[in-house]
């Protein structure tokens, strides 16, 4: 499995931190992409842009589980510790695309939730919505940029906030039961995601 992770000295790569943020305990962001040249680009931008971020890079959604500690198949009773703070997917990859390890990840039982947040170079309304509706935290059209590092870690405050508010973000039961159709469930789904 190819894991390029950062040290854990400051790892800053030549940007100031500055003292407003709090602590010094780097979020963990797990990129996967079957593109190498992808995942180093993602790897940089991310690390240059911030320098409390620590990127940790697989090459599949299947290294992707493996890194995670689950199967493919998720175990109703098993809960999971790990250490990753948000997950950047790629949509498309062999074997198993984007969507498809948004949707495990979303079925297993972690301690605290992991925000997924879905990258394509492709921008088809059809295929963002479909992600956002099983728990996508947000779709970003590549080529990233700067500005995507501050909505990753948006995602990762968002979700901080609702763990420790005792809320697991998930889907509220009349919602799910689908009595209103989907214009309602659409509209609650667009207060989640950002803009």
């Amino acid at each position: 499995m190819q894991r390029e992770e950062e040290a854990t000295g400051n790892g800053n790569s030549g940007v100031e931190c500055g003292n407003g943020r709090q602590g010094n305990r780097k979020e963990r962001i797990l990129v996967v992409d079957d593109s190498p040249v992808d995942r180093k680009v993602v790897e940089r931008l991310l690390k240059k842009s911030d320098c409390f971020l620590e990127v940790i890079t697989v090459e599949s959604g299947k290294k992707a589980l493996e890194y995670l500690g689950i199967n493919e198949v998720a175990l109703p009773n098993a809960i999971k510790n790990h250490n990753i703070d948000i997950i950047l997917t790629d949509y498309c990859m062999p074997a198993m695309n984007g969507y498809d390890l948004l949707k495990i990840v979303k079925e297993q039982s972690f301690q605290k939730p992991i925000p997924v947040v879905i990258m394509s170079s492709e921008n088809e309304p059809q295929r963002i919505s479909r992600c956002q509706a099983i728990g996508a935290e947000d779709f970003i059209i590549k080529p990233l940029q700067t500005k995507d590092a501050q909505r990753l870690r948006n995602c990762v405050r968002r979700t901080a906030s609702a763990s420790k508010a005792g809320s697991k973000r998930k889907m509220p039961m009349d919602m799910a039961a689908g009595s209103g159709g989907g214009a309602e469930r659409r509209q609650w789904l667009a207060g989640v995601v950002l803009a």
